[in-house]
């Protein structure tokens, strides 16, 4: 027998152990797909067969830098030989760095680290509480958009559109009202000033990766001038590059008060963070709001390698294995490209009914469930997923090359005819 072959079979048993041990240890809150990741490669990724995948999902939206990214695996060596974690009590070198790389892309000058973007969220809600809550006025009204995703905690369910996930845990914390993404009427309706604050993905990705429109940003932030509402902008999936842009509230013109950061933000790490203005940073106390884990330096040294390949600001310290002139110019260059393939598979397949997105986050909705295509893709070596039921989303990692869409959405074409039939 050859050591290939040894290897390919010592492969399917520790995959065929890995769905015993899930079946038998792991709740049940995935309905997974029958693949065993076990190593990955800039966009691509390797089961236990040793079967390669284009991944068009990057983690759902995580892996910005590709996996198995040296130069993220060299930063976080050398940090997890040096100092990993310290707890919020005491100072470190890092997190002040990350903070301030945030506040010059984003305008908001102060931030909160925790370790997810529904953490992130969680931390929105509470500070604009807070804010309220400082002034003498407290408001604890929410509005919300519908199709809107912000987490699964209760605070972040709360904020949470689609009854599918929310139902089964009411009731939630009281006081949020839901309109209709771009229906202005409503929305006007709905702010008061009662309303502590508006939240809204600029980019609503679980939704089925619908954007705002520049005409319903304008009313958000003319319902905040007249009310006083706060702004949280959730920008965990379309934020940090994702559009090609830092932040994707920049392009609408919108000027939130908070944002929601996380997924990109540690290339894999968990990481996220609120970004808050000045206003709002200055009616948090000490005790208000806390967290063991967020900000350590392993989660700091993460980010710091991830928002240097953004900006093209790399270490000198740091092997150069990232593309030069940064990330936000590479997705800049490719989004056209994406949209013009995408849009010109779209002509050929009578079930696409639309394409929409920006930068490197897209959704391609169909007139029927997309879990075929999803089904068909992973066939074919494509990852893919599925989202708002109709809706196939590609969220690549920010390295992805002219050559490696090109093979993917080929891909993707290929699994959208076998569905056609």
């Amino acid at each position: 027998m050859t050591s290939t072959t040894e290897q390919h079979l010592s492969a399917r048993v520790v995959g065929s152990e890995v769905h015993a041990l899930e079946a038998q240890h792991i709740v049940q809150t995935y309905r997974r797909a029958p693949v065993v990741f076990v190593r990955g490669e800039g966009v691509r990724l390797y089961d236990s067969e040793g079967k390669e995948y284009l991944d068009l999902l990057s983690g759902i939206g995580v892996a910005a830098v590709g996996h198995g990214n040296p130069r993220l695996a060299d930063a976080l060596a050398e940090q997890a030989r040096t100092l990993a974690h310290t707890s919020n009590l005491y100072f470190h070198p890092l997190q002040g760095q990350v903070a301030a790389r945030l506040a010059a892309l984003s305008g908001l000058p102060r931030a909160f680290f925790c370790n997810s973007g529904t953490e992130a969220v969680e931390a929105c809600l509470k500070f604009a509480r807070r804010y309220w809550y400082t002034a003498g006025t407290p408001r604890h009204e929410i509005v919300a958009l519908e199709q809107g995703f912000a987490g699964r905690t209760l605070g972040s369910l709360s904020v949470t559109w689609d009854p599918h996930y929310r139902a089964p845990f009411e009731p939630l914390v009281p006081g949020v009202t839901f309109v209709p993404a771009g229906d202005e009427q409503a929305l006007r309706a709905a702010v008061t000033k009662q309303t502590a604050a508006i939240i809204a993905e600029p980019i609503q990705g679980e939704g089925g990766v619908r954007p705002l429109s520049s005409a319903f940003a304008a009313v958000i932030t003319d319902v905040c001038t007249q009310t006083g509402a706060l702004l949280i902008a959730d920008e965990v999936q379309c934020g940090l590059g994702r559009t090609g842009q830092p932040f994707y509230f920049q392009v609408l013109g919108l000027r939130p008060d908070l944002v929601s950061v996380g997924k990109a933000l540690g290339g894999g790490m968990p990481v996220g963070a609120a970004l808050l203005s000045e206003r709002v940073a200055s009616a948090v106390s000490y005790g208000d709001h806390g967290t063991t884990y967020g900000g350590n330096l392993l989660a700091c040294r993460a980010a710091l390698v991830v928002l240097d390949a953004l900006t093209g600001t790399a270490s000198t310290t740091s092997p150069a294995t990232l593309p030069n002139g940064g990330l936000l110019a590479h997705i800049q260059h490719l989004a056209p490209l994406v949209e013009a393939r995408l849009r010109e598979i779209a002509t050929r397949h009578p079930m696409v009914v639309d394409v929409r997105g920006a930068g490197l986050i897209w959704g391609v909705e169909l007139d029927r469930d997309a879990a075929p295509i999803v089904e068909a893709a992973l066939a074919r070596g494509l990852l893919i997923n599925r989202t708002a039921e109709r809706v196939v989303r590609l969220l690549p990692s920010y390295i992805i090359t002219e050559g490696e869409i090109d093979l993917a959405l080929a891909r993707l074409d290929a699994a959208l005819a076998e569905g056609q039939h």
